[in-house]
């Protein structure tokens, strides 16, 4: 069965690759502030699996397949965040989780498409607290300038140059990855599908 990735998040291309699963990857396009605007009091959870529903939805699907829909950002005392844009918004975020710890929150969707309709949807999200390091103002700066930090929730990865300022994780480390492959073969299940018939 042919598996479409509603991201064009690399990270999670390279998880579900190196996992054994080729996916197709379609970009949704969605507006995430406008979707996470329109939400009423929603909690963290409810807002990161309403992204990743709104997107896996937005694509075009086959008439055969499962799609995956995934967002993640990061709770920080109280105040869910994503991708910081700007370098900016990096550093000052950075200041503020050095030497703290955050939650990093991944909504899952999971469609199976028959004959060109849905036919089973499951969703959930995946919580992994972060353990932030401290870099100095010069390993700082150095990390903003690549770039990497700019376009990823939290502003920070732990498969990447990211990866060298945090301490640990308490959880799933696929999930901070951006796609949790545990929950991702439960959300299968729960659509009939099983994922050995992905490899």
């Amino acid at each position: 069965m042919r598996l479409i990735l509603a991201s064009q998040s690399p990270a999670r291309l390279s998880v579900l690759r190196s996992a054994g699963v080729e996916p197709v990857v379609r970009v949704s396009g969605v507006d995430e502030d406008a979707l996470v605007a329109s939400l009423t009091n929603p909690t963290p959870e409810e807002t990161v699996v309403a992204l990743s529903a709104a997107k896996a939805e937005a694509i075009e699907h086959d008439d055969e397949c499962v799609v995956i829909g995934c967002d993640s950002m990061l709770l920080f005392e109280g105040e869910l965040v994503g991708k910081p844009g700007t370098a900016e918004v990096a550093r000052e975020r950075w200041r503020r989780v050095a030497g703290k710890s955050g939650v990093l929150i991944t909504g899952h969707t999971v469609l199976r498409v028959s004959r060109g309709e849905i036919v089973g949807r499951a969703s959930a999200a995946e919580s992994t607290t972060v353990r932030f390091g401290t870099p100095s103002d010069e390993e700082l700066e150095a990390y903003l300038a690549t770039g990497e930090p700019l376009h990823v929730a939290g502003g920070f990865t732990i498969d990447g140059l990211g990866g060298w300022f945090i301490d640990g994780i308490d959880g799933d480390h696929t999930s901070v990855i951006g796609i949790s492959l545990p929950l991702t073969r439960r959300l299968l299940g729960e659509v009939g599908v099983s994922v050995s018939t992905l490899w």
